[in-house]
């Protein structure tokens, strides 16, 4: 059988599609944007970070603040043992999530403004801690020998320290230190001291397991050859183990947000927070836990809030390390 010239020379003629090559971010966006449960996540953690952003706007559109005592000013709002008149703690089209029992300051602007402070103090502890980790970890992996057990030790001790309990006595100490007793504690020294106390307990976990990748990572081919060829220590942390540690590092960090967010609401729950009249998610708990007999849908909101927000980062913090490293399985 003959073949036509023609169909051959245009079977020779046809181009190859051309290979495309993609970066390991690439790749990464692309795993995590098949993952719906992570985009979904992403949507909802993004949501959160718009209302701490902008609640300054949403409640001048709202038209109410965290602060004013709307109930002991309008009459009619609040009973006689200050519990909200209205059904579900006084939800209403003037009051979106009702009013606070006793005070009765609105819950809408004290849920979003809370949410504000939470997340502020937990993002600079995070960045904070991430900064501790990372630079301890590495420097214990690299430099190695009495560096690297006194960093250990260091570690070590920080991990089995009760923070809690170190906390609740310590904030007392700063405020004495400080603050005079006839004065008020400044709001700027609570917020500064509880960013210090969770950085400060939070970063020995990512050391450990940096640490860790670096006391393999250094004896690899890689690394040996940059050392051959005369590459100071700086250059072989930052162009060579850093652009390695980048995986854990992030993934680590996402996990690590929403535990601080907790820790923060917890430790103002117990009374050595934020303080009075700032708007903070574990005082609208304590709170809240107080007036639930009479009153439980005060307590409803900031539970659903911090609820669906610890569970969207940590499942997008699943959905990250999965992008990364695909060979995870759950």
């Amino acid at each position: 059988m003959t073949i036509p010239t023609s169909t051959l020379d245009a079977t020779a003629v046809t181009p190859l599609p051309e290979a495309v090559g993609r970066s390991p971010g690439q790749l990464m966006w692309l795993r995590f944007k098949r993952d719906r449960a992570g985009i979904g996540a992403a949507v909802i953690v993004l949501f959160f970070f718009l209302v701490a952003i902008l609640a300054p706007v949403i409640s001048m559109v709202y038209g109410k603040d965290p602060y004013t005592l709307y109930g002991q000013e309008n009459p009619g709002l609040l009973n006689d043992f200050g519990y909200p008149v209205g059904a579900n703690g006084g939800v209403s089209s003037q009051f979106w999530f009702g009013i606070e029992p006793g005070l009765g300051r609105d819950v809408f602007t004290q849920l979003v403004y809370g949410i504000r402070t939470s997340l502020l103090i937990a993002v600079v502890a995070t960045v904070l801690t991430s900064l501790l980790g990372v630079v301890l970890g590495i420097v214990a992996g690299y430099a190695g020998g009495r560096v690297d057990s006194l960093i250990g030790r260091v570690i070590d001790i920080v991990l089995s320290f009760p923070a809690v309990l170190f906390t609740i006595a310590f904030m007392p100490v700063v405020e004495n230190l400080f603050v005079r007793p006839d004065e008020q504690t400044p709001v700027w020294l609570r917020a500064v001291t509880l960013v210090i106390v969770l950085s400060a307990f939070g970063w020995a976990g990512l050391a450990r397991l940096l640490r860790g990748q670096v006391l393999t990572l250094r004896e690899r081919e890689f690394v040996e050859a940059a050392r051959v060829t005369g590459a100071s220590p700086a250059r072989v942390v930052f162009r060579e183990l850093l652009p390695n540690l980048w995986t854990p590092i992030l993934i680590q960090s996402t996990l690590l947000l929403p535990a601080l967010v907790t820790a923060e609401a917890a430790l103002s729950f117990l009374g050595v927070g934020m303080i009075e009249p700032i708007p903070d998610w574990g005082r609208m708990f304590l709170r809240g836990t107080e007036v639930y007999q009479n009153d439980i849908t005060y307590l409803v909101f900031p539970g659903v809030a911090l609820l669906v927000f610890v569970i969207a980062f940590n499942l997008l913090g699943d959905s990250v390390r999965d992008a990364f490293d695909p060979k995870i399985k759950r």
